[in-house]
This record gives structure tokens, sequence and C-alpha cells, in this order.
């Protein structure tokens, strides 16, 4: 995948670390192939230079399609830098899990979590982690 000449878009700047799925849908609890494949990958802003991860799709794996929009954008903490390095899992109960990494304004990184459902594959939340109180 090459990034976008026109200077303008989310992946003008660069190109990046992906991972490509099958396409599937789910139903009555079990995920099933549909044709197709789409590419989860890390674009760089021509604006700010920081990562975010798109989309783009494919029936051959040879020539692919960009999605309109970011799948995952920059977060206001510690991914504040930069999100990349995107891997998927599909759960049972339909949902769509992301492992990423995010990159802090320290320069620190660390693995984030995002989800998103079957019916919407490329609309990714963050999951918030919460800790059980010790006291």
């Amino acid at each position: 995948l090459k990034p976008t000449a026109d200077g303008k878009s989310m992946d003008s700047a660069g190109c990046a670390r992906g991972t490509v799925v099958r396409n599937q849908v789910h139903a009555d609890g079990t995920w099933k192939n549909a044709p197709g494949w789409t590419m989860y990958y890390e674009g760089v802003s021509p604006e700010d230079n920081r990562h975010r991860i798109l989309s783009a799709t494919s029936d051959d794996c040879m020539n692919w399609t960009k999605s309109e929009g970011v799948v995952l954008d920059i977060g206001d903490d510690w991914d504040s830098e930069g999100v990349g390095s995107p891997n998927l899992l599909r759960l049972d109960d339909g949902t769509i899990r992301m492992y990423y990494t995010g990159q802090g304004a320290n320069g620190r990184t660390a693995i984030g979590i995002a989800s998103a459902t079957a019916e919407e594959p490329t609309k990714f939340l963050r999951e918030q982690v919460q800790f059980p109180s010790l006291a």
C-alpha cells in the first residue's frame, strides 16, 4: 500500500505496519467468511506527522481501495502522539477487539485496546481499564 499522493490525506506522509484480515460476518454466535479482505494500517498525517490507524479493502489482496476516515485516531492522554501496529481478534459475542501501540508525549509506548462491532467493523472505541480498589 502506497501513501496517497495528494499531500493532504491522512496517509500522505507514509504508510506503515498493518494487518490483513478476511472479511467475516457474525451470525448465530459464529463468524463466517464473507467476500473480500480488510487491511488495518498506520497512516502518517502530513499535518502533524502523527500515526493513525486507517483501513483499506480488497477483493483479491492485490488491489486495495482506501476507506474514508480514521479507524482509530490519536488519544488525548497516553496515546496522544500516535497509534499504530493494529492487531485484531474476533470474539464469540460479535465484538472485534483491536490491540494497538500508542505513544504519549513523554515518548513512552504502551498497548491499548479498542473495540468495534461486527456491524461496524471500522468504528473502534477505546476500552478503558478499571482497576478494583484494594482498600
